[in-house]
């Protein structure tokens, strides 16, 4: 599709996509979610890519919902006729293109570069991994608005920093700076802003170079299964895949390169 919200590029197997409206602190807007659905479920088709990282144009990561799409929420008193679904979430439980890249096959890696509000604090957190430049500020925002916390993010937040800091963050909506948000797990690693970007692509680059696609796909699956199952059942799912994959290439590959003291091949 033509794209004029993101950008979307593919090199050493690591799929970028950067929101792209830095003039407005990549404020979220219909055009952006659809064309960020797209990109996901390009990147996730796309046999030749292996790990995803999301990040911001400029300054911000995403300030949260362009001011005209509330507006047009507020005229119409329906959020369903002011925002309806994206086209490429037709085949998807619900409004679910936030919580898309927890159901990608891949790792969806957030590079957080400057403000994170509102949608855009949801999308960071349905990232499976967050890394984010020091200083940036990260607000849900919700309650000063009237909202609920939107798109799920009740769910995973409580997941991410337990419920007692996820009721901090929500009831209050106060900005949390990066520093403090790795303090209480919500992002993984903090560094200077110049530094992020080429941190998280190397990182993902890693996890292309070296790392089985099928473990990753079959152990992102059971980090979210697992999230609400009982620990039999992780530990029978976890055997049964070990069962199937000690069969498989990947793993005659991993083990002939710890042997040889080489990168594996995969």
């Amino acid at each position: 599709m033509e794209l004029r919200a993101i950008r979307f590029e593919v090199d050493e197997a690591v799929a970028l996509i950067t929101l792209d409206r830095p003039e407005r602190l990549n404020a979220w807007t219909m055009r952006m979610e659809q064309e960020y659905a797209w990109a996901l479920v390009e990147a996730d088709a796309d046999t030749g890519v292996r790990a995803v990282v999301v990040t911001g144009a400029g300054r911000g990561f995403c300030a949260g919902a362009d001011i005209k799409a509330l507006d047009r929420i507020v005229e119409a008193a329906d959020y369903d006729t002011a925002s309806p679904p994206p086209a490429q979430a037709a085949d998807l439980p619900g409004r679910s293109v936030h919580t898309l890249p927890l159901r990608l096959s891949k790792p969806v890696i957030a590079a957080v570069n400057g403000p994170a509000a509102g949608v855009g604090f949801v999308l960071m957190c349905f990232c499976d991994l967050r890394f984010a430049a020091a200083g940036a500020k990260l607000t849900t925002s919700f309650g000063r608005l009237g909202l609920p916390a939107e798109h799920g993010v009740s769910w995973i937040l409580s997941r991410l920093v337990g419920p007692a800091r996820a009721a901090d963050l929500l009831f209050s909506s106060r900005v949390v700076l990066a520093e403090e948000a790795q303090e209480m797990g919500l992002v993984n690693a903090v560094m200077e802003g110049d530094a992020l970007l080429p941190f998280t692509l190397d990182y993902a680059r890693r996890i292309a170079r070296e790392i089985s696609p099928g473990a990753v796909e079959v152990m992102k699956r059971q980090l979210y299964t697992d999230l609400d199952g009982h620990l039999d059942t992780g530990v029978e799912t976890a055997m049964t895949e070990m069962k199937r994959m000690v069969t498989e290439p990947d793993f005659r590959e991993g083990t002939a390169a710890l042997a040889e003291k080489r990168p594996p091949r995969f």
